[in-house]
């Protein structure tokens, strides 16, 4: 027989109290209840979780709920995707006008400036606006490509990853912009998935720029006249 086993109840529960044990772990092991537990402990220090133990706790109550909603999440993600399907070309205009008059180059009243040229940092607004200069039959040859990143970042890498998304040879880019690393700053965007932002202009695009203003304000005049419809019914 261990001293364990000579142990009373009561006794067992006070050493396993003085380990750090919880009410509901010292309930399974001595086999009594939890008020009898917390009756026989009540004058020894209540025991400070260490940081790991706290964290497996909250990873065990939550990982469930996390899955529960990533779930969710795609599921709702996959139903509005299949809600879209292929786009017609009207659509595909509409959209890639929308989408270059929030995120594309503009003219500004104290500077005229017609051209095309578009920056960002993720990869399906590039497919869509390199889908929606196809549609306006804008050729590679007329593409000027750029790549602007972080310079401690891989920016070989994020160079070749960019000319095969477009589909060119990573010599058609212009010399890449590097942004300087300030040490006092903590950085987010790291790691495999940082690829800078690529910039798109297109040669000879004043007449598109034209075209984009004219659409937008299409889109605009659209919009409200289908509110001021259904606002009349």
């Amino acid at each position: 027989m261990t001293p364990e086993d000579a142990a009373t109840p009561r006794e067992r529960a006070r050493a396993l109290r003085r380990q750090g044990r919880t009410y509901a772990e010292i309930v399974a092991e001595v086999g009594v209840a939890k008020s009898t537990v917390s009756r026989w402990v009540r004058d020894l220090p209540r025991p400070s979780t260490p940081p790991e133990r706290l964290r497996r706790m909250s990873e065990a109550r939550w990982a469930r709920h996390r899955r529960d909603v990533a779930l969710r999440r795609t599921r709702t993600r996959a139903e509005a995707a299949a809600q879209v399907g292929r786009l017609s070309e009207r659509e595909l205009l509409l959209v890639g006008a929308g989408l270059y008059w929030a995120e594309g180059a503009k003219s500004k009243p104290y500077r005229t400036q017609e051209q095309i040229q578009f920056v960002n940092s993720d990869p399906g607004m590039i497919r869509v606006f390199l889908a929606w200069l196809a549609l306006l039959g804008v050729g590679k040859d007329r593409l000027q490509l750029r790549l602007m990143i972080h310079e401690t970042a891989d920016v070989a890498g994020a160079l070749e990853y960019w000319a095969a998304l477009v589909g060119v040879d990573a010599t058609a880019f212009s010399k890449t912009t590097l942004k300087k690393h300030n040490p006092k700053t903590v950085r987010k965007n790291v790691g495999a998935e940082y690829r800078g932002c690529l910039v798109v202009g297109v040669r000879g695009g004043a007449e598109i720029y034209r075209r984009v203003e004219g659409w937008w304000c299409g889109i605009v005049w659209g919009a409200e006249a289908a509110q001021e419809g259904e606002l009349s019914e």
